[in-house]
């Protein structure tokens, strides 16, 4: 039985981590969009039905909510597809240098000293 060897990527790919596919993407925003919408166009009815009946101040809240949400609406719609787990933090992995270890140092418990400069002598000598 011959096989062939794996060029390229070595790592598998599971299906259960494939992305969701773009006309599942672009509906399942829609659907956020049209629901988010929803509940402005409650928000609204209530702050109006609020006004009518001579509540005061507390039109303010569903009216703030009417306002508010058709932008929230508008970023969350046009955001774009939806990150994967996998794109996500990665951990920090260190790439230090390994310690210095003096040639002459034979034992790696012996401590650290470094070396001591030359005697500095004045110039013109």
């Amino acid at each position: 039985m011959r096989t062939a060897k794996r060029t390229g990527r070595e790592q598998a790919h599971v299906v259960t981590e494939a992305r969701r596919s773009l006309s599942d993407d672009i509906s399942y925003r829609e659907r956020r969009y049209l629901i988010m919408m929803g509940v402005r166009t409650v928000c609204f009815i209530t702050a109006v039905l609020l006004f009518v009946n001579h509540l005061g101040w507390i039109t303010a809240i569903p009216l703030v909510g009417a306002i508010v949400i058709p932008y929230f609406a508008v970023v969350f719609a046009n955001g774009g597809r939806e990150p994967t787990i996998n794109r996500g933090f990665r951990p920090y992995e260190p790439n230090l240098p390994e310690i210095y270890r003096p040639p002459d140092s034979d034992r790696d418990d012996a401590p650290f000293v470094p070396p001591t400069p030359p005697a500095a002598q004045p110039p013109g000598r």
